[in-house]
């Protein structure tokens, strides 16, 4: 086949999209899980309301693309209702999936209705996925996954990267290209929620980080997804590192993004989600500025690392020489790149 194309996808003025989180309730307990009950509520959301906070998002006059989020979303018993009413609104949906699909999704929704059913699965076997996401769940995530590209729906998995399944990556592109796969996302593991727990401990019951060095994901990463590429696959991944003399941008100063949690919260950063930082709230069933600091005054900062958020909330990521500059500027974590 002819060489793939790689692009960094660039943040466009009017690109919306938005991260609906409907309840925070999961059947795992996931190593690196972002959900923080004290910051998003614990609260599934009902129907009603997944309805009225649809439409103070919705834009008819242009696309907007909606994920919605757990937890696990499918726990949600009148999710499928929720889809329905989100294309009416013009949505193009999303649903993002631990894989146990409850409340017969499959049979509920059909790939008309949904543009795109993402399986979360962090290892090519259960030896390496399980250790991070339960016992059994490779298990039930691959079967399920077969199902659904076998009704007809459009299948996306999303593999977050870290210290344990790193050097596996590469063994995903032959495992999604047998099942019918056709798009795949590589994501960088963030130290927000259960992975920031052990980077706040002290002492003695400190861990090391989930993380993988800057070396260790330019080393694999690229690689592997320009052999997905070469497979077939659509991969995207987040660029995390700029490259040299390349700008620094935030999403948050050029698109529209929101993400959306049961408690009402509002954000425009995913990093700041373990935090009330929060640009907007919702109070009812409208969409409330807040006052006081919010991650929004802060997008416009510049600063030599680049991300300002990066540098705030997660500052051992970044690497410094012995003169104490950046070895590294840290991308805005919503900056992407594609390669097929």
């Amino acid at each position: 086949m002819s060489n793939p194309t790689s692009r960094t996808v660039g943040f466009k003025a009017g690109e919306r999209n938005i991260f609906f989180h409907i309840l925070t309730a999961c059947n795992l307990s996931c190593r690196h899980c972002y959900i923080n009950a004290s910051q998003h509520g614990a609260q599934t959301l009902s129907r009603q309301t997944i309805e009225s906070w649809l439409r103070l998002f919705a834009d008819p006059a242009r696309k907007s693309n909606l994920v919605f989020l757990g937890g696990e979303p499918t726990l949600h018993p009148e999710l499928s209702q929720c889809i329905t009413a989100a294309k009416k609104l013009n949505y193009a949906v999303t649903v993002d999936s631990n894989g146990y699909l409850f409340h017969d999704f499959l049979e509920r929704i059909s790939p008309e209705e949904l543009d795109y059913l993402s399986f979360s699965l962090d290892g090519p076997d259960a030896s390496v996925n399980d250790p991070i996401r339960g016992k059994g769940v490779f298990d039930v995530c691959l079967g399920n996954m077969k199902k659904a590209v076998a009704a007809g729906f459009q299948v996306s998995v999303i593999y977050t990267v870290s210290k344990a399944n790193i050097d596996h990556l590469h063994r995903m592109v032959p495992l999604l290209t047998e099942i019918g796969v056709k798009r795949f996302f590589i994501q960088v593991i963030g130290l927000r929620g259960e992975s920031a727990v052990s980077a706040q401990k002290s002492g003695d019951e400190r861990q090391e980080t989930p993380q993988v060095s800057r070396n260790k994901w330019l080393e694999v990463v690229p690689e592997v997804a320009e052999m997905g590429a070469r497979a077939g696959l659509h991969v995207t991944y987040p660029k995390v590192f700029l490259d040299k003399g390349e700008p620094f941008e935030c999403a948050g100063e050029v698109a529209e993004n929101y993400f959306i949690f049961p408690n009402g919260r509002v954000y425009q950063c995913p990093l700041c989600e373990d935090y009330a930082l929060h640009t907007y709230t919702i109070e009812d069933g409208e969409l409330i500025p807040r006052k006081g600091l919010t991650e929004k005054m802060l997008f416009p900062l510049k600063i030599e690392e680049g991300c300002v958020m990066n540098r705030l909330l997660q500052p051992d990521t970044i690497e410094y020489d012995d003169s104490g500059r950046p070895v590294a500027r840290i991308s805005c974590c919503l900056l992407k790149k594609e390669i097929y």
